[in-house]
């Protein structure tokens, strides 16, 4: 009985994850939508998007994915343990958030100091003197919310050890609401700045609405760094390759949004543009389901159970493939439609369309790599191998870095964007291959297959769409992203169902819990 426990537990997560992402990523394009119109693809906003790449790198080399990946494992080993010297493990989450904050505030005082140097040889070095200088003040702001985030991440990942991912999954709606408000309230008055007033009001409402939860489940403070534990020490050697491989990652972003600021004004918001659009599927697949999983695969390798830790690898990404794939194409082919109608309007005109929409036609081809990235890295994480995912990532960033210069000219922000999706795709396969070596193999015949059939019914999608908007060309944006979209999923739905895509089968189990 116990798998099919486990296996309805997950469901149901995932299902609950999926769900408060969609309506996250709602949210977040009614969130783009008013950034849109009040600033579209101007100087102005290409600010705004430059100044939060250093303090999300610092975000997630200290507080984000290096320390979760680190901290719950080790957790959920002490808390399988029932010490008795520290109920709940709550000594030990209070020593990490102690010494988080000593990093988090210490470095982000050495990044405020040197923002303007910054800006201008690293983050933007094509933008003009005054917009290098509005980058940098913005990034001052931008670091308020970022040790606020630094908090309320290392709640979310107390709360996932404890299998609980309603409220860390709530979160990021109330952040959306207040970057909505300030983009409402605060842009007049204040510009663009009124965007990070309302990140740093979103930022505090992400930390305090997962406190009662973090309470209900008994949490104690305890003040002081308790260095010598060595579960801390363990869970610092864990960090060292994770902070180094989120370093490989955040250099390819550094690269190409680099690249980016020296093809003129507009290409770094459009290349932004087309990031947050393709993280919509992406967010609501592939997160949702690593996150879910995570505790799960971190329990399963403490117990050595590498039969049911390879199976749930396999199942999860034949899970992901069903949906990403068809996600891939439907962002191909009604992808301008979808930005017409969510952006164009104020001072996003049908330029900026043309942009955003060439790099998300690119971006969507990572789609599925990305989405992927997500589980597989996660399969190490929970045998505490960090290593290799660095090692992986370290191939990935050369590729993305000749790919970047290679095609950045001739490609402009589509060429970005393509070399990034070739690099991680590269990624992924390194690390699946030695996966398939460690595990004993990750069911590759049934991968392939299942690859090779969510293909074949996402073509048909696609020449369902295609053909809809062939036979009834002049459709507004609306209709054709509306009733284009619905035929194709029907579509995409039935070939799968005739041609065996058997995880189709659980979506409306996800839908249903």
């Amino acid at each position: 009985m116990q798998p099919t426990i486990r296996l309805n537990h997950i469901i149901r997560s995932t299902g609950i994850l999926m769900a408060a992402f969609f309506l996250n990523k709602i949210l977040a394009i009614g969130r783009q939508i008013v950034i849109a119109r009040q600033f579209g693809t101007s100087a102005e906003y290409d600010a705004f998007v430059a100044a939060f790449r250093l303090p999300d790198i610092l975000f997630l080399l200290i507080a984000g994915g290096a320390l979760g990946t680190a901290f719950i494992p080790i957790l959920t080993q002490r808390l399988a343990l029932h010490n008795e010297s520290d109920p709940g493990g709550w000594r030990l989450a209070s020593a990490v958030l102690n010494s988080l904050l000593l990093v988090v505030i210490g470095v982000s005082l050495l990044l405020a100091v040197f923002a303007l140097p910054l800006v201008r040889w690293l983050v933007a070095p094509g933008f003009s003197p005054e917009n290098q200088l509005l980058t940098a003040n913005l990034m001052r702001l931008t670091l308020i919310s970022t040790i606020i985030f630094s908090v309320s991440s290392l709640i979310g990942a107390m709360l996932h050890t404890r299998q609980h991912f309603v409220l860390p999954a709530v979160a990021p709606l109330v952040y959306n609401i207040g970057i909505m408000a300030g983009a409402l309230f605060l842009a007049q008055p204040f510009g663009v700045f009124g965007l990070i007033y309302g990140a740093i009001l979103g930022s505090l409402g992400h930390l305090l609405i997962q406190l009662p939860m973090l309470l209900k489940f008994g949490a104690r403070y305890w003040p002081g760094f308790a260095w010598n534990d060595p579960d801390l020490r363990h869970i610092l050697r864990l960090m060292g390759p994770r902070v180094l491989n989120i370093v490989v990652i955040q250099v390819n972003f550094v690269v190409i949004f680099n690249l980016a600021s020296r093809l003129g004004e507009g290409n770094v918001s459009a290349l932004d543009y087309g990031w947050d659009l393709m993280q919509m599927p992406q967010t609501i697949i592939g997160s949702a389901i690593g996150i879910v999983l995570f505790p799960t695969l971190s329990e399963l390798a403490a117990r050595g159970d590498i039969p049911r830790l390879r199976q749930t690898l396999a199942q999860s990404l034949r899970i992901i493939l069903a949906l990403s794939v068809p996600a891939t194409v439907g962002l191909m082919a009604l992808g301008r439609p979808i930005i017409q109608v969510m952006f164009e309007r104020g001072e996003f005109g049908p330029d900026s369309t043309a942009a955003v929409y060439q790099s998300l036609a690119f971006w969507a081809l990572a789609l599925v790599a990305h989405s992927a990235l997500e589980v597989v890295n996660r399969v190490f994480y929970a045998q505490k191998d960090t290593v290799t995912p660095l090692l992986s990532s370290l191939v990935s960033m050369v590729i993305n870095f000749g790919l970047a210069l290679a095609l950045y000219q001739p490609l402009r922000a589509g060429g970005l964007a393509l070399a990034n999706g070739v690099a991680v795709s590269v990624e992924v396969l390194i690390m699946l291959v030695i996966a398939h070596r460690r595990l004993g193999g990750v069911e590759a015949s049934s991968l392939a297959g299942t690859l090779l059939r969510t293909l074949l019914a996402a073509l048909a999608m696609g020449a369902a769409i295609f053909g809809f908007n062939t036979l009834l060309p002049g459709l507004p944006p609306i209709v054709v992203a509306g009733a284009g979209g619905g035929l194709g999923l029907l579509v995409y739905l039935a070939a799968g169902l005739a041609l065996g895509v058997q995880e189709i089968r659980l979506l409306p189990r996800l839908v249903g819990r």
